[in-house]
């Protein structure tokens, strides 16, 4: 056997030991070979827990705090949106941006007596969220006028509800908006059960989940819900938000 014979063998030797030990190797260049990797299944485990929980509390903090899906379930807001179809319901924003006449809402249908911070008593897991336009914000007046709705004294072009009239669910047609609360109804006039009636009435601000902006599904029904803009109606007075 020649000298450089036994110097690959011994070199071979040698490499099989090393890689035998978990030591890094060098090849017959000289380059470097790092040692196998090798992974304990419960490390694996362990790395598959800690990414779904991770998965989890990030789709916690986004639903709860920043945005959440909502099926439309009701049809008070035909045709701007139908049974079945989803919206996104931003959920961030109105903390830093007041709801506006227009803003499509959803909301958690409770009836409070007095100040909004009354204790509600109903269940909230057998609540159904509403979802409806805002129509009158805090201070605003809102009156029915032969099917017309009227903000401060202005009428309001409300091409969404197609030419239906608005007529008083109750003995009421013109209401004050009080502090801390929205008048709402739904696109659907003839169909809807909203703040025009006494078992709903004014909203309270903090019962409302957050503003529809988005409408996602099916697809064929993808996009922004715009806010209509009520030129020339003048702002509320005496109100606070």
């Amino acid at each position: 056997m020649t000298m450089d014979a036994e110097r690959a063998d011994e070199d071979a030797q040698v490499a099989a030991s090393n890689q035998d030990a978990g030591m890094p190797t060098t090849d017959k260049d000289g380059r470097y070979t790092p040692k196998p990797v090798s992974r304990r299944p419960l490390g694996c485990l362990i790395e598959i827990a800690e990414t779904l929980v991770l998965t989890i509390v990030i789709f916690w903090v986004i639903q709860t705090f920043v945005a959440q899906p909502f099926r439309v379930e009701q049809e008070s807001m035909r045709t701007t949106l139908e049974p079945d179809q989803y919206v996104l319901v931003d959920k961030l924003t109105p903390h830093f941006d007041n709801y506006s006449r227009g803003d499509i809402v959803v909301f958690n249908p409770v009836l409070r007596e007095g100040s909004c911070s009354t204790p509600v008593t109903d269940d909230p897991g057998a609540i159904t969220p509403y979802i409806k336009r805002v129509i009158g914000e805090p201070g605003d007046v809102v009156e029915l006028r032969d099917g017309d709705v009227f903000v401060n004294g202005v009428q309001i072009d409300e091409r969404y509800v197609q030419g239906v009239l608005t007529r008083p669910l109750s003995g009421e047609e013109t209401w004050v908006v009080d502090d801390g609360r929205v008048f709402v109804m739904g696109d659907n006039r003839e169909n809807s059960t909203d703040s025009r009636s006494d078992s709903i009435g004014q909203i309270c601000i903090n019962d409302v989940v957050g503003r529809a902006w988005l409408r996602y599904w099916p697809i064929n029904t993808l996009g922004i819900l715009q806010t209509p803009t009520y030129r020339d109606v003048p702002p509320a007075t005496g109100a606070t938000r």
